[in-house]
């Protein structure tokens, strides 16, 4: 298989970091520097750093987290308040992309570097839901201007489906993932997000998961996940 494949079912190696560590030549299959798109073979000695990875024999792991402000969607250790320390897993896992450490509300988290890999590859397409509260009254007007697309970051942001909530509450959902993306449009259009929270990530909720808890994924809830990712 692909050396990005095989190291994604190591359960450690997302394929983002798999390319960063072969760009900078340290990994080596059967003592080899190891090249872009390389092939993994049955018997072959995978290792990073001189040390030999091989594939988990761990079950996979799939959790929903409701995150609470103030957590860090890192995996580095030395960060204070990173969710690896705050969730305390016994087993490796890491967050499936990101939510800024002000916000709140789903992340999923997993062993499974294949499903970090099908939801990072689609992320422009699945729907992810979030309740928005600003310093201002929510009109008709800011709703409409949201949904239509907003200019950002030198782009401008995909049409998305936006809700009112309350006077100064909305809903809405994205197919897209750019940094602090809700953030800078509500700015862009003259509001300030006091409180943000991730409602939804496709079929994941975060019914009855109680802020800073997390609990492990359903089985349809998986099954009905991976047939979406399957067909993006």
């Amino acid at each position: 298989m692909k050396i990005d494949k095989y190291m994604s079912r190591t359960g450690i190696y997302p394929r983002r970091e798999t390319a960063r560590l072969i760009q900078a030549g340290r990994i080596t299959i059967n003592g080899i520097v190891c090249e872009k798109g390389a092939e993994v073979e049955a018997g072959d000695l995978v290792a990073v750093d001189g040390q030999p990875v091989s594939l988990s024999q761990e079950e996979l792991v799939y959790l929903a987290l409701n995150k609470p402000v103030g957590i860090t969607c890192t995996a580095a250790r030395e960060v204070e308040g990173n969710i690896i320390d705050y969730v305390n897993y016994p087993s490796r896992i890491f967050a499936v992309g990101r939510l800024d450490k002000h916000s709140e509300g789903l992340i999923l988290m997993t062993n499974d570097g294949d499903i970090v890999n099908k939801i990072m590859r689609s992320e422009n397409h699945h729907e992810k839901e979030y309740r928005v509260s600003v310093d201002k009254p929510v009109t008709s007007e800011f709703l409409q201007a949201m949904s239509a697309g907003v200019p950002i970051l030198g782009t401008v942001t995909k049409p998305c489906v936006t809700y009112p909530v309350d006077d100064q509450e909305f809903g809405i959902v994205l197919t897209q993932g750019l940094n602090l993306q809700i953030r800078r449009m509500c700015k862009e259009l003259g509001q300030r997000v006091l409180r943000l929270e991730r409602t939804r990530i496709m079929n994941i909720t975060l019914d009855g998961l109680a802020r800073g808890k997390w609990r492990h994924l359903t089985r349809d809830e998986l099954d009905e996940l991976l047939a979406t990712l399957n067909r993006q």
